[in-house]
């Protein structure tokens, strides 16, 4: 009998761990299908989605920045948006947002235009993102009571005083919040964001100036939230373990344009991949690659 050899042993151990890291994604994704709100199981009556993003496309001059963008986010799911830097993300979630006019296209909110209807949505959804910073000059405490109140919240003080316990910002409450460290504002951020209960929240990376244990910890607390809730989450993020443990779905950038989609387990066996970061670099590769071939080439 011929012993295996260290590089077989290695490389059936490797196939194992993927195998199991394939296991252990699609089981998750089958327990957060389970528990998802009941009325998305009620399939006898129509609901209306919590985000419906519908050929979105922006244009400056001459150049698409988004074109053609559309998906779906049902009540109680959590859609991936992933994409190299300049593959539009943060441009599609202003437009969903109302901050960026868009050239052609549409986002609806529970049913509703946010460029057309944004106070009929005001209370319903909410946002994080790194280019939409409170007032700087405020402290948090004066920052989320403005913010409260312009989203009608009830019981605002009491609300505050939740939100600062489960983010661990009490210390911080009275502190300007431009003073704040880029994790501290993080926080504080993500508190704002809940100050509404919201249906739909809309995430750009929410957890990237964090250290690895206070962003799994935000990552726990956004998984309670959307169960308690039966929220809806977009989450932009470049953190792949961050996306394979929140998202029930992915949709992949480049460019501008969507290029893949699909549940992150199901993309990993498409492509034959250990994980959502090497099916992101292969899709982007491709794509790179197919740019470069249609590309005219040097003058002779």
């Amino acid at each position: 009998m011929i012993a295996a050899t260290e590089d077989e042993i290695s490389g059936a151990e490797s196939i194992a761990r993927t195998q199991a890291r394939r296991a252990r994604i699609a089981a998750s994704f089958e327990k957060r299908l389970q528990s998802l709100p009941a009325r998305i199981a009620e399939r006898s009556r129509p609901v209306t989605p919590a985000l419906l993003v519908e050929k979105l496309t922006k244009r400056y001059g001459s150049v698409d920045a988004v074109q053609d963008v559309s998906f779906t986010i049902a009540r109680g799911e959590t859609l991936g948006l992933l994409g190299s830097n300049g593959a539009g993300k943060t441009t599609t979630i202003g437009m969903i947002m109302g901050l960026v006019t868009p050239s052609q296209g549409q986002a609806r909110v529970f049913g509703h235009d946010m460029s057309q209807a944004p106070y009929e949505i005001l209370h319903r959804a909410n946002f994080v993102s790194p280019y939409v910073q409170m007032p700087a000059k405020l402290t948090v405490r004066e920052n989320l009571l403005g913010f409260g109140r312009l989203y009608g919240v009830t019981d605002l003080k009491r609300r505050i005083e939740e939100l600062a316990e489960q983010f661990a910002i009490v210390d911080l409450l009275d502190r300007v919040t431009g003073g704040l460290s880029a994790g501290q504002k993080t926080r504080a951020a993500l508190a704002k964001a809940l100050l509404n209960t919201p249906g739909l929240l809309l995430l750009d990376e929410p957890t990237a100036s964090l250290d690895p244990e206070s962003a799994d910890w935000i990552r726990g607390l956004l998984e309670e939230y959307r169960e308690l809730h039966g929220a809806s989450i977009l989450l932009a993020s470049h953190n792949m373990e961050e996306v394979e443990r929140l998202c029930d779905k992915v949709v992949i950038m480049h460019k501008g344009r969507i290029v893949e989609a699909g549940a992150p387990w199901r993309l990993m066996t498409d492509y034959d991949c250990a994980d959502l970061h090497e099916v992101f670099l292969e899709v982007c590769w491709r794509h790179s690659a197919a740019d470069q071939e249609s590309s005219p080439g040097p003058l002779d």
